[in-house]
């Protein structure tokens, strides 16, 4: 369960706390102790990812993960893909446990992990009942909704988690970094719309799945743009076709989404929000700090997968 669910992805999240951690520790020398912390913290947030995308495949019905069925389609797995998920959140805990009970932050990285998870969680509850529950109704889908869904489903452990592990092993209080939190908070949001717009314009063969935002009636950031351009007759269409997994519905929510030329929106989006991650990270005064963020928006910007 875990060689199929764990290492298969980008591991960018892992990743980010070992490049983290080396920019904080530039000028000073780091010992194999200390680079094998941040590799384990790393691995942890690999895990945590692992049970979020475990669950979500269930809850979302999805079909594809990493170019591989989800876990719970495959014939020996089913619904026990749920314990697995929790499973694999568990390890995290008792991991940082058996690495860093003897450390001088392991209070602090452990409120850290806990705050995290429950933020996470209530992302993705937000997301749940926004999309599944009570009647379905798409004049709820606006983008105050849509970025308080995305800011604690994703942005707080996919970009904030990483940095903030790489400075407790530095040593560094996380009260002293609200700005840059709240930076890396906004290139969550960014992060998440590339996500929308890749499950309904990526190529399947690039980014590893087949995407389901429209089946699924997800609050995308298509459809809160979709909502707010589109005209009566636009607006029929959605309401009639988005949610439906017919290959007819899905074309006619793709062919409003062309008409009202969100991939150009999207670009134009993309650019702006840019260039203002730019200017910000070009303001902040530690260096090291400068190059954390210019990494972070160089794996994103632009992304195919």
């Amino acid at each position: 369960m875990l060689d199929y669910n764990v290492p298969g992805g980008k591991l960018n999240r892992g990743l980010s706390v070992i490049d983290s951690y080396m920019l904080l520790r530039e000028g000073t020398e780091v010992d194999e102790e200390d680079f094998y912390l941040a590799c384990v913290l790393g691995w942890c947030i690999e895990w945590l990812q692992a049970s979020a995308l475990v669950m979500d495949d269930i809850t979302d019905n999805a079909y594809t993960r990493r170019d591989n069925l989800c876990w719970y389609k495959l014939p020996t797995v089913g619904l026990s893909a749920i314990n697995d998920g929790v499973l694999l959140k568990c390890h995290v805990q008792a991991i940082i446990k058996r690495y860093f009970k003897e450390k001088f932050y392991f209070m602090e990285l452990m409120e850290l992990w806990n705050e995290i998870g429950l933020q996470t969680a209530m992302g993705q509850m937000l997301d749940l009942i926004t999309t599944h529950t009570g009647a379905k109704d798409l004049a709820r889908y606006r983008i105050q909704g849509y970025r308080r869904i995305v800011k604690y489903k994703t942005s707080y452990y996919s970009f904030y988690l990483p940095v903030a592990c790489a400075l407790l092993l530095n040593g560094a209080k996380l009260s002293d970094y609200v700005e840059l939190k709240n930076v890396l908070i906004e290139m969550g949001v960014y992060f998440q719309i590339q996500d929308d717009y890749l499950d309904c314009f990526g190529d399947p063969q690039v980014i590893g799945k087949v995407g389901t935002d429209i089946e699924d009636y997800k609050c995308s950031w298509l459809i809160v743009q979709a909502m707010e351009l589109a005209n009566e007759n636009e607006m029929k269409i959605l309401y009639e076709n988005y949610g439906k997994s017919c290959p007819e519905c899905v074309a006619a929510v793709k062919n409003v989404y062309k008409e009202l030329d969100l991939q150009d929106i999207f670009l134009e989006y993309e650019s702006r929000v840019y260039k203002h991650l730019v200017s910000t990270i070009d303001a902040e005064p530690d260096r090291a700090i400068r190059e954390i963020l210019k990494i972070f928006l160089k794996k994103i910007y632009r992304r195919k997968k």
